[in-house]
């Protein structure tokens, strides 16, 4: 998963296809269970996951050892969201943006209305400040309460939200907004559906302090053809370091324990639930934080909303 893509450590396979006239994006996953032994053979085939030019293409195979890739260090952000969008410099960046992203069908009248809003700014000063002053107040009143899930998505149950568009928002443009923020890169709603909510099923917000049992119960984790996962993330959407580097729970882990009734109940807290109970855990910061299911290849109730998350139970 700033707009900042919420991704967990590879655990599933996936495309992601975004494509205009100038420009095709694809983002691969590869399955995996949490094992280390699974860890090792998922080497290969990351490996053959490679891209070039068509004009490139000889007809063999190619692969890349991306064990030693380099890497390219990403910019400071003492553990705050990469602030990829700048209110202030919106309007200095908005027309290369037009330029290079074509229009949707139906959009051309709304790029005509952004040039000449460009032009207006460009020949008048007070025109340009109202602009900016603008950009910055919207940043703040609209744009930010889209880190709160109440406010992206439509609700789901037990106090869950879920996407709704995904990548298929067509003139939905809150819907978009809110994924640009949010968790960027969706797939579309019949490739994957994410349930998430920052608060516990009484409707108070979820917090290290407490806590927390999440039963699915016997036959009733979520119904899909790929697999699922259960993440936590911190106040700022992003993974919370711990001493078990677990981020997230699901269908790669192989040593979940159910209980005697055949239902399943993960736990999410700063403190271990116990050392019988610690397979189940999803570690949590002190303060608040997410949880977010991921349904991918969803069966009908999934797709169909009928499917409901389950209930988020403070336990101490």
């Amino acid at each position: 998963m700033g707009p900042n893509w919420k991704g967990e450590k590879p655990d599933g396979v996936e495309a992601v296809i975004r494509s205009s006239t100038e420009m095709a994006n694809a983002i691969p996953r590869i399955f995996m269970d949490d094992t280390p032994e699974d860890l090792k053979a998922v080497q290969t085939p990351l490996n053959q996951v490679v891209f070039y030019p068509l004009d490139k293409f000889d007809g063999k195979m190619k692969s890349i050892d991306w064990a030693n890739a380099p890497h390219f260090p990403g910019p400071k952000t003492n553990g705050e969201e990469t602030k990829w969008v700048v209110p202030e410099k919106f309007f200095d960046q908005l027309g290369a943006v037009l330029e290079n992203v074509s229009p949707l069908p139906g959009e051309e009248a709304l790029y005509a209305q952004f040039a000449q809003l460009l032009e207006a700014g460009k020949n008048d000063a007070a025109t340009r400040k109202i602009m900016v002053d603008t950009a910055i107040k919207t940043e703040a009143e609209l744009i930010k309460p889209f880190f709160q899930w109440k406010n992206n998505g439509r609700t789901a149950g037990n106090g869950w939200f879920r996407s709704t568009n995904n990548a298929q928002w067509g003139v939905d443009y809150y819907n978009r907004t809110g994924t640009s923020k949010s968790n960027m890169f969706d797939n579309k709603p019949t490739e994957t559906q994410y349930f998430y909510t920052d608060n516990d099923s009484s409707g108070k917000a979820l917090s290290g302090a407490g806590t927390y049992a999440v039963t699915f119960p016997k036959g009733q984790e979520p119904p899909v053809n790929g697999f699922w996962s259960l993440t936590l993330y911190n106040d700022k959407h992003l993974f919370n370091p711990n001493r078990l580097k677990r981020y997230s729970l699901g269908t790669k882990n192989k040593n979940l324990l159910r209980n005697p009734d055949g239902s399943l109940t993960l736990y999410a807290g700063a403190k271990s639930p116990g050392k019988d109970k610690e397979a189940n855990w999803l570690p949590a910061p002190q303060g608040t934080f997410s949880l977010y299911i991921r349904a991918y290849w969803g069966q009908q109730p999934i797709l169909d909303g009928s499917w409901k998350p389950p209930v988020i139970r403070k336990i101490a």
